[in-house]
């Protein structure tokens, strides 16, 4: 399965969401593994996997076995993204979802959803690693996306049956206070029925004048998205062929199923090279196995593909500023 990963905007609605309910939300993310400091990152994205970790630490600080529904409500509406631009520079509410299925991955890498218009207008949306697919993050992405419709559409948007397919989290009524719709559990996907008329909605707000320069944007955020997802294939590919001594561009272009020269051209294209990566992931390795006394220098040297004991000691001495002895004895002092 491909390295899945979500946008950081989820993750920041979601910390708001966690302070405006009176919970820490800094304890929250740090029990799930993730560090506080890291939602200034510009691009962040956040791996899909962790999100059992974030909604089990979100239950235990909250004490809310409703605290999907709840955190979705005091999450902030999803404004001033993609999503939005999408939506209001479409001439009606209808093409603009028709157009957000194309850009899905900016939300999420295991998000697919689908727009059927007939009978009644519905979203189909499920989860390709559904092992990681939380029913709190289920319910909390469902109240996002209703309140970014109402939003585009002047608060005119009203679902008219949500089906979710987990157990209920909360009595009945409690859905039915927040959805002011029918709602059923244990249906074989997530489905949002809302009334055909606002397919075809156009926002007092709508600037369809916008739209050339929103799918610009748009692409170029896909685009970085595939550039990520190629540096990650090649870092894979580079485990095996150092293992193999076989670590040149044509044998990993080869085994990305690409040619050399594209794999450079795309690889520069992404701010990187091919050269760059094979010394970021000789270093990496060679601080991870320096850090283990067990591994010995001749290992090191082998396994991080270099043919000279004195190339390598060189090489970790431009890098660190440290022999490899040195830096070693120095994390052996840390622990």
């Amino acid at each position: 399965m491909p390295n899945l990963t979500d946008s950081g905007t989820l993750v920041r609605l979601a910390y708001r969401g966690l302070l405006n309910l009176g919970v820490d939300a800094d304890a929250v993310l740090r029990q799930s593994g993730l560090d506080p400091a890291m939602l200034y990152k510009a691009n962040l994205r956040t791996q899909f996997s962790a999100q059992p970790r974030f909604w089990e630490a979100a239950l235990a600080h909250s004490g809310d076995p409703s605290i999907g529904l709840h955190l979705g409500e005091k999450m902030p509406v999803y404004k001033g993204q993609i999503f939005e631009y999408l939506l209001l520079s479409s001439p009606t509410f209808g093409a603009g979802l028709r157009r957000m299925s194309n850009y899905q991955r900016l939300i999420s890498d295991a998000l697919q959803g689908q727009l059927s218009e007939n009978p009644s207008p519905c979203i189909t949306s499920r989860f390709s690693a559904p092992k990681y697919a939380t029913s709190h993050l289920a319910e909390a992405m469902v109240i996002g996306l209703v309140r970014l419709f109402q939003s585009v559409t002047d608060g005119t948007f009203q679902a008219s049956k949500i089906t979710f397919n987990h157990a209920p989290n909360a009595a009945m009524s409690e859905y039915q206070r927040i959805f002011n719709c029918p709602v059923a559990f244990n249906e074989p996907a997530f489905k949002l029925y809302f009334d055909k008329s606002l397919l075809s909605y156009r926002s007092m707000h709508a600037q369809p004048e916008l739209f050339n320069l929103q799918i610009i944007a748009a692409d170029q955020h896909l685009a970085k998205l595939q550039q990520l997802d190629l540096v990650r294939a090649l870092r894979e590919a580079l485990a095996s062929a150092l293992e193999a001594r076989e670590c040149t561009l044509d044998k990993i272009a080869s085994q990305l199923g690409m040619a050399p020269r594209q794999l450079r051209y795309e690889l520069q294209s992404a701010g990187t090279s091919f050269q760059n990566e094979i010394n970021n992931y000789r270093r990496a390795l060679a601080k991870r196995l320096l850090a283990n006394s067990e591994t010995s220098i001749s290992e090191v040297v082998y396994l991080t593909g270099f043919s000279e004991p004195s190339t390598f000691y060189r090489a970790f001495k431009r890098w660190e500023g440290l022999t490899p002895i040195e830096y070693r004895l120095q994390q052996s002092i840390k622990k």
